[in-house]
């Protein structure tokens, strides 16, 4: 008996040689649409499945493979009675079906309308996918042009049939909750009763945040990353700790490049990350001046730690690196004789140029056992917030951009958090402390003299007055917190006693 394969293919790619090589091999070929006017312009055989379901595609092709020529083909068990049904009507066995669906994730992705996206959902595709998959003991199933290979191997073991059945139902899987999240984000329904998060793996790590720790790195249905989908364009392979901590620090970096009316939005950025956590975070005329007073905040934090800067890096940043190790830098662009200088000095730097229109997501999902957190991301800027003055002494002008630019880099610090900043520069950070004061405390001991005249923002409010004395004692002058604890007015009173003006932004910015 003849071996019928159908094919209906959107990604093309090698569909050509594999039709050939199948026709070759005494395959029959059966295809629709676009794949089918591409194989016959190439030469290679193949039959409409119009002329085998003896039935026209039908309204402009949303309807043609839903017929039981094909499906009675595909799920038909060979066995004694499933064969003579199929005798008895005239119908043939499809041995092998190569589908993959409609580029739904892609037309989102490029913005069309939604009665474009709508048409490129597929229904035939996975009316067969799933068909030949239920059935794979008979049927060899196909979605990826990577398994063409095996196909044509010889005889595929009932292991690989199995393997290769997982794969389609995971194609069609990932495809069905790519629309469903299309069509619940266009009803506005960020939170649903029922959440199917759809990932498909974009990289393999040696290992996770540990080496007895399994890792990879997977994309969130067609959402693009600016560190997810960065180019590698020195240095090694990136590792799982190396993705988190480039997210954090692009993320910060990019936000406070956003700030138009501060220095950041005119000058450059540059943020140093160590676990997560900003270490140093500075702003300046140029990406090499950035660098080095980021790098001055702490010198020892920054040491091991991942570097983002909001403007391209040129060979004067590159060699103003030189003295410190440092795992990631990451940009969004790099001058080749950057890239050169970074080979041949810092081999094992990863050098990343950002994703271009790139964006986080809407998104923030943390694991828990047996299931996740899900919540959206932390979005707020500055210009939706009100800050109101709640001390009899204003702040100054420098003050105010200072008191913006910490109150950013806080907002992506591990609570409890608290940011000292002068001058456009981190002089002081306590990061994922268990006690406010303490988070405090850490923060001045960073800085040390250079407190003097700084600036103090914690993301969540005051519960007593003691950050205020301490900062006080410590030489600050300006202080930004959310407000809304029962003591405000004696923290308030306290600001005011020490001659600190004080600022509520009235939104907090808790960070786990």
């Amino acid at each position: 008996m003849t071996r019928r394969a159908l094919i209906s293919v959107s990604d093309k790619t090698g569909i050509e040689d594999f039709a050939r090589a199948l026709v070759a091999r005494g395959w029959e070929l059966l295809s629709t649409g676009g794949t089918l006017a591409a194989l016959r312009a190439a030469g290679v055989p193949a039959t409409a499945v119009s002329d085998v379901t003896g039935f026209p595609e039908i309204l402009g092709g949303r309807v043609k493979t839903l017929h039981p020529a094909i499906h009675g083909g595909i799920l038909a068990r060979r066995e004694a009675g499933h064969l003579a049904e199929l005798a008895e009507h005239g119908l043939g066995t499809i041995d092998l079906v190569c589908v993959n669906l409609y580029p739904f994730r892609e037309t989102v992705a490029r913005g069309a309308d939604f009665a474009e996206v709508t048409e490129n959902i597929d229904i035939g595709g996975p009316a067969m996918l799933r068909a030949a998959a239920k059935n794979h003991a008979d049927v060899l199933v196909l979605v990826d042009p990577a398994d063409y290979p095996l196909a044509l191997a010889g005889e595929v073991s009932p292991a690989d049939r199995r393997r290769l059945a997982a794969k389609a139902f995971r194609h069609t899987g990932e495809y069905d909750a790519a629309i469903a999240a299309y069509l619940e984000d266009g009803a506005g329904e960020t939170l649903p009763e029922h959440l199917t998060l759809s990932l498909s793996r974009v990289a393999e790590v040696r290992y996770g945040e540990n080496p007895h720790q399994p890792g990879a790195v997977y994309r969130l249905g067609a959402e693009r990353g600016p560190v997810l989908d960065a180019r590698v364009v020195a240095g090694k392979p990136m590792s799982f700790n190396n993705y988190a901590d480039a997210d954090a620090a692009w993320a910060l970096a990019a936000e406070l490049a956003r700030q138009e009316d501060h220095p950041a939005g005119t000058r450059a950025v540059c943020v140093a990350v160590k676990h997560a956590n900003p270490c140093g975070v500075a702003v300046a005329d140029t990406v090499r001046a950035a660098w080095e007073r980021a790098r001055d905040a702490d010198t020892l934090s920054v040491f091991g730690g991942v570097v983002a800067v909001s403007r391209p890096v040129d060979l004067a940043a590159a060699q103003a690196m030189r003295g410190t190790f440092l795992e990631v830098l990451i940009a969004p662009d790099v001058t080749p004789e950057a890239v050169a200088w970074f080979a041949a000095k810092k081999p094992d730097l990863r050098v990343l140029v950002a994703a271009p229109d790139a964006s986080p997501g809407t998104l923030d999902v943390r694991p828990l056992a047996g299931g996740f957190a899900v919540q959206g991301r932390d979005t707020r800027p500055w210009d939706d917030l009100c800050p109101e003055v709640v001390t009899r002494r204003e702040p100054s002008e420098q003050e105010w951009l200072d008191l913006r630019f910490a109150w950013a880099v806080v907002k992506h610090a591990r609570s409890n958090a608290v940011v000292l900043a002068r001058d456009g520069v981190t002089v002081g950070l306590g990061a994922g402390a268990v006690s406010r004061i303490w988070a405090a405390e850490r923060a001045v001991q960073n800085a040390g003299e250079r407190a003097r005249g700084a600036v103090l923002a914690s993301e969540a409010f005051f519960p007593f007055d003691d950050v205020v004395r301490l900062a006080a004692g410590a030489g600050v002058t300006a202080l930004l917190q959310p407000g809304g604890a029962k003591r405000d007015p004696e923290v308030i009173a306290a600001a005011n006693e020490l001659g600190l003006s004080m600022v509520f932004t009235g939104s907090r910015h808790f960070r786990h």
